[in-house]
């Protein structure tokens, strides 16, 4: 199964590609304190619904970087919508390795810390772009509970138990890389649902619009099985939210 195409097809309809809500990135871009004229790098920015936003309500400027041009042209169009493409920019390019030509106050990754090889190195690689005193955002999964087994874990597609912490051990993580936290803002299981129910509408509208499409099998026995798997694993599982780091002095 073409797990990649099925979520492309899957996420095509979502403004958020995370368990996060508009009122969660409101409540982010608020605790922050964002100023008029911050500076934002958003890696794996998907369809750009926290930099748009941020910049009509904070009046933040920024770019936006992700590898689907869907969701690239998505973020762009967003911003017309919002009447600020004249603050942000959305690149079409793959964020692994992307550094910032001029330092930005917020240097987030929200959501896709496999661009560094995980929290670590996706930190390393925000840091680059960083002013001296700046914040890092990181978005990542964590267990609500501990998975009893490794197919319970597999059930919420992790590779395996070890892929994630519990919220304290993720927590404590980052003081060991180095870093303050500072803010947090945690998804929540409303959040979860509006992120993988709204796929399945996505996918059955896409179904009747491709009867004949040769990958409509694939999207079929997607469909048939995620609706189970997000309520008996994912949903009880898994918590997610983003959180705002600082330079240890």
């Amino acid at each position: 199964m073409d797990i990649p195409k099925i979520f492309n097809i899957a996420e095509s309809a979502h403004r958020i590609h995370n368990p996060f809500t508009a009122d969660k990135f409101a409540t982010l871009g608020a605790a922050l304190r964002l100023q008029a004229g911050a500076r934002v790098l958003d890696l794996g920015c998907g369809s750009g619904e926290m930099l748009c936003t941020w910049a009509r309500d904070h009046g933040v400027v920024g770019t936006g970087v992700d590898m689907s041009r869907l969701f690239s042209e998505q973020a762009r169009h967003r911003a017309e919508e919002l009447g600020v493409a004249h603050q942000v920019r959305f690149i079409h390019d793959d964020a692994a390795g992307y550094v910032s030509d001029e330092k930005v106050d917020v240097a987030a990754c929200v959501g896709a810390t496999w661009i560094g090889g995980g929290v670590a190195g996706t930190i390393d690689l925000l840091a680059r772009s960083l002013r001296p005193g700046g914040i890092i955002l990181v978005g990542e999964p964590y267990w609500r509970q501990l998975p009893p087994t490794e197919d319970v874990a597999k059930g919420c597609l992790a590779s395996a138990i070890s892929d994630f912490l519990l919220l304290p051990q993720l927590v404590a993580s980052f003081g060991g890389l180095g870093y303050d936290l500072v803010e947090m803002v945690l998804a929540n299981q409303d959040g979860w649902d509006r992120y993988e129910a709204a796929k399945w509408l996505t996918m059955r509208r896409w179904l009747e619009a491709h009867p004949g499409d040769e990958f409509a099998q694939e999207v079929r026995a997607f469909l048939d099985t995620e609706p189970e798997r997000h309520v008996t694993y994912t949903r009880e599982y898994m918590g997610w939210g983003v959180f705002a780091l600082m330079r240890r002095l």
